[in-house]
């Protein structure tokens, strides 16, 4: 197991160099004039060029990357070119609101996903189809869509949450739980469609193996079979798929925060993107990638941990 992960990490850190690389050359290829941005459309050119300078646009590519690279190694993201705000501090902020995002939304499509494809798996017949048209339905059903719905339903008419805003939850778990209620529901409904069929799937595979007709020939409750050895030998394909789906998830909260008013990473991007604040762009696309990087090391620990021939795939 420790070679296992050894790999896996060796694997994320060259992930890490090779999309901040490819992130940082893109970045530079449009034809943005943050330095005019910065002193204002009105100065003159020779101010202009003074500011380029300062922020070393004039410097090739790949000798900015060098630095860049040589002071994220260390630690140092740098700092806003618009703001003069820590990359990490400004980051800092922000990305707990992702989270627990994110977090939710994976909690809720775990317990929910796997509720359904065990019941439709095991019970067969009407359940199974019943499970099958939701899933489909599920995950046609355009992002946006759910989302503008479920704010009509729960925050304009039932009132029951907020529509916007965004409470800490060092200030009130309540009123966090109120605000983030809404996104996880909208973000979940697709997540839980995708991972239900997978565990359904995984469950009949294994449910048809000589091992389980085995077990119930001895006499062994069906509870046990189904807990014990069902379910372990059919978590694997499924976390796989959940961590992929959470992966994805990162893409969606874009959406989300921006309706649901969030100050996260998601809505960060867009603002800075449109700016073009390099630094600020560099530290979101790392931050983005070593969360990647770290869920696909604990799906594969927990993929090797319930199927040992993981390991040496």
């Amino acid at each position: 197991m420790p070679g296992f992960v050894l790999r896996r990490l060796a694997a994320g850190v060259f992930l890490l160099f090779v999309i901040s690389f490819v992130s940082f050359v893109l970045l530079s290829v449009p034809n943005l004039d943050v330095a005019r941005q910065l002193v204002g459309q009105a100065a003159p050119q020779d101010v202009v060029d003074a500011k380029s300078a300062a922020l070393g646009l004039d410097r090739p590519v790949l000798a900015r990357y060098a630095d860049w690279l040589g002071d994220a190694v260390t630690g140092d993201l740098g700092t806003s070119w618009f703001t003069s705000e820590n990359v990490l501090t400004a980051i800092g902020h922000r990305l707990p609101v992702t989270l627990s995002l994110m977090l939710g939304v994976t909690l809720v499509t775990a317990v929910l996903a796997f509720l359904f494809g065990v019941w439709a798996g095991v019970r067969r017949g009407a359940v199974d189809r019943f499970v099958q048209v939701l899933g489909v339905v599920g995950y046609a059903l355009p992002g946006f869509l759910v989302t503008l719905v479920i704010v009509l339903v729960f925050a304009v008419q039932l009132r029951w949450f907020p529509a916007i805003g965004y409470i800490p939850l060092t200030t009130s778990v309540p009123g966090w739980l109120s605000t983030v209620a809404l996104p996880i529901l909208s973000l979940s409904v697709a997540s839980v469609a995708g991972v239900s069929q997978q565990v359904r799937g995984s469950v009949i595979d294994v449910l048809r193996q000589d091992y389980v007709r085995t077990l119930r020939a001895r006499g062994l409750p069906p509870w046990r079979v189904l807990f014990r050895h069902v379910l372990r030998n059919a978590s694997a394909p499924a976390l796989t798929v959940l961590g992929m789906q959470f992966v994805g998830l990162l893409g969606g909260a874009v959406l989300v925060e921006q309706i649901f008013g969030l100050p996260g990473i998601g809505s960060m991007t867009v603002t800075y993107t449109t700016r073009g604040d390099t630094p600020i762009i560099m530290g979101l696309v790392m931050t983005t990638v070593v969360c990647v990087v770290v869920i696909n090391l604990v799906v594969d620990v927990l993929v090797g941990w319930l199927n040992p021939k993981a390991r040496t795939a």
